[in-house]
């Protein structure tokens, strides 16, 4: 069994333009003389790798802690694409992915320099996608990521944005990416891991 990160490390995480940077502040140190270590932090729910939820992009949309487990872990299908995804290209990877596990067909991820088309959003929402991932801050064009989002985060499918699939192969995996239980939020951070059990 071999378990990857596919996590950005928060501190050096990329960042959506605009979006504040992850901050790190000492609060107490032992090097400094403190009985112990104490760190705290402030970021924006969507830096790094992190989860979006309907409420992102739909005013009455599902918030984080409404969204049950089951959707961030489960079997998922990793698919390697360059460049914009068209909807026949999102409608081979269903296929594929239904031909290799049907379970994991429901959590795709997708690996390399994606952008996922509006035509390619709605044929993930029509399939029943439960989760799509990509390793981007954001699934649509970043210039104009609104429609993709709407497409994706009306019919339910869960966004998780950021990852990082460098070392992982084309295939079937076990996903834990269940995201930091936020009451009420949009989005939340991560730390997502697959696991290869063949």
């Amino acid at each position: 069994m071999k378990i990857y990160d596919i996590s950005q490390e928060v501190f050096g995480s990329r960042v959506y333009p605009g979006d504040p940077v992850p901050e790190k502040r000492e609060l107490c140190s032992m090097e400094k003389g403190a009985l112990y270590n104490l760190t705290a932090f402030a970021m924006c729910a969507h830096n790094g790798t992190h989860i979006d939820a309907p409420r992102h992009f739909i005013k009455d949309g599902k918030t984080v802690d409404e969204i049950a487990p089951e959707v961030f872990v489960g079997k998922a299908y990793v698919a390697v694409h360059h460049g914009v995804l068209t909807g026949e290209d999102a409608a081979r990877i269903i296929t594929k992915a239904r031909e290799r596990d049907r379970e994991a067909a429901k959590r795709i991820l997708m690996k390399g320099a994606v952008e996922v088309s509006l035509a390619a959003a709605r044929v993930f929402a029509a399939a029943g996608v439960l989760l799509l991932g990509n390793e981007s801050q954001t699934v649509g064009p970043q210039n104009a990521p609104m429609a993709v989002h709407l497409a994706l985060l009306s019919a339910g499918v869960v966004l998780l944005e950021g990852i990082c699939l460098g070392e992982v192969l084309e295939g079937v995996y076990l996903l834990n990416a269940a995201p930091l239980n936020l009451s009420g939020a949009e989005g939340a951070p991560c730390r997502a891991l697959l696991i290869d059990t063949e």
